[in-house]
């Protein structure tokens, strides 16, 4: 089967599968509701369709690692995938930052991270998740593949996701450059998950609250942004809510 279409169809479904574990992450562990994550509308994420497509090229050079101990061997692979994939995520982060002046995640409250993209604790967590998807996914993927090399009309569905996701990426995209712009003017890094609590919050009591489209509020954009700025950037009113606190 041609190499670029086994990337392809494992870029798709590790987005859509990513997508899936953030969600169950911070529904039950994180943040204890339901959020959307990551910057597309639709349930996809990039970066662990990425990692996915790491984890599969990786696993095929185990034999050339000049290790004669099978699962010492095995440890350096785990070892070897978690660090490319922490290389991957600063890099994505990295870039999110310094173009779109936005912070898609933020480890900055973790021992040891980097910028605040990538950390050893979740260094660590990539390691057990590339252990988990060796033993466990890596042996159904070999067999998907070799099922979709039979099937080669499962490609429609395929083809369907990266028509959908196309779309979605430009119309995330006008979303985050007005952030940007936004940004830019005010001189300011967004933090997306924090700009998306702050109208999680405020559409929850009015129980207007869209999932999928999680950063709209049926105001303009700029307004948003504006109450987030003056919320967590403005200095007067963060002094005034600290001498608030203080008297209380």
């Amino acid at each position: 089967m041609n190499f670029f279409l086994i990337l392809t169809f494992l870029f798709a479904i590790g987005s859509i599968l990513g997508w899936g574990i953030e969600v169950i992450y911070r529904r039950f562990v994180s943040q204890k509701h339901w959020v959307n994550p990551g910057f597309l509308t639709g349930p996809a994420l990039p970066l662990y369709g990425m990692s996915l497509c790491i984890l599969y090229i990786l696993a095929g050079v185990e034999n050339d690692i000049p290790i004669e101990g099978i699962w010492i061997r095995k440890f350096l692979l785990f070892i070897f995938m978690a660090i490319a994939i922490t290389c991957l995520e600063y890099l994505v982060g990295e870039l999110t930052l310094r173009v779109a002046k936005v912070r898609l995640w933020d480890y900055s409250k973790c021992f040891g991270n980097i910028r605040g993209m990538i950390c050893p604790q979740y260094t660590f967590y990539w390691m057990l998740m590339s252990a988990i998807y060796y033993f466990f996914i890596h042996p159904h993927i070999l067999n998907a593949l070799n099922w979709l090399a039979q099937n080669l009309a499962f490609s429609f569905a395929i083809g369907f996701f990266y028509g959908i996701f196309v779309i979605d990426l430009a119309y995330s995209a006008q979303i985050i450059i007005k952030i940007r712009q936004f940004a830019n003017e005010r001189e300011i890094i967004v933090r997306l998950e924090e700009l998306r609590e702050d109208i999680y919050h405020t559409l929850e009591q009015r129980k207007n609250h869209h999932f999928l489209l999680s950063l709209h509020t049926g105001r303009p954009l700029s307004e948003t942004l504006e109450l987030y700025r003056e919320k967590h950037f403005d200095t007067d009113k963060i002094k005034e809510k600290i001498q608030q606190h203080i008297k209380h």
